[in-house]
């Protein structure tokens, strides 16, 4: 099993797998996840564009979102992710999963969690600068608190944020050993029906 400390490469003959970008808003997921998904070819999804609009105006307004809200969107992000692991198909996607019960949600085999980690400093650096977000920095507080970090029996790898998300998506490369995908537009052949991978979008809850 994979550990906070790193992961198994991927072979020839093992399916290479799905990330999920996690982290409180302002982390960076969403840049690193954009980064990701050009330089590999992978089918990108935006977690926060699959929220559903009551959550988004509770969100712009300051509200934080309760388990009730979450949890029919986290089942969204598992039908995709399921999507993707029953087909063999590596994908990115990203999504707070704050708690274990809701990482328990979307864990399916060959998941891996990457989270995006830092001090409240650096991630309230982030978020007062961000002008393209419905999430306001005053629910960083919220999201700080909710945080439940991967344990070291979860497939998860950490990333420390600070440096360039460049930087960071290599870093991610390099522990997992990950390759663009047979066909993908990394190696110049685009896979029909493949999500926009070059585009970072908002990074929210």
């Amino acid at each position: 099993m994979t550990t906070q400390e790193g992961a198994p490469a991927s072979g020839q003959d093992q399916q290479q797998p799905v990330l999920v970008i996690m982290g409180v808003s302002g982390s960076g997921k969403s840049t690193v996840a954009g980064i990701l998904a050009g330089q590999l070819g992978w089918d990108l999804e935006e977690g926060d564009d699959l929220h559903s609009p009551e959550n988004i105006e509770k969100m712009a307004s300051g509200i934080p979102l309760t388990d009730e809200d979450r949890w029919p969107w986290l089942d969204t992000i598992a039908s995709w992710i399921i999507e993707h692991t029953m087909a063999g198909i590596p994908g990115i996607i990203t999504c707070s999963a704050l708690k274990k019960v809701y990482r328990d949600r979307l864990r399916e085999k060959n998941v891996v969690f990457v989270h995006l980690s830092g001090s409240k400093e650096q991630i309230a650096r982030r978020l007062t600068t961000r002008m393209d977000h419905y999430m306001p920095p005053t629910l960083l507080d919220s999201q700080i608190a909710t945080l439940e970090p991967p344990g070291p029996e979860e497939n998860t790898i950490v990333i420390d944020v600070g440096r360039t998300p460049a930087e960071e998506a290599a870093e991610i490369v390099r522990r997992l050993g990950l390759s663009p995908a047979s066909g993908s537009s990394a190696l110049g052949h685009p896979r029909p029906g493949s999500s926009s991978a070059g585009t970072p979008a908002s990074d929210g809850s």
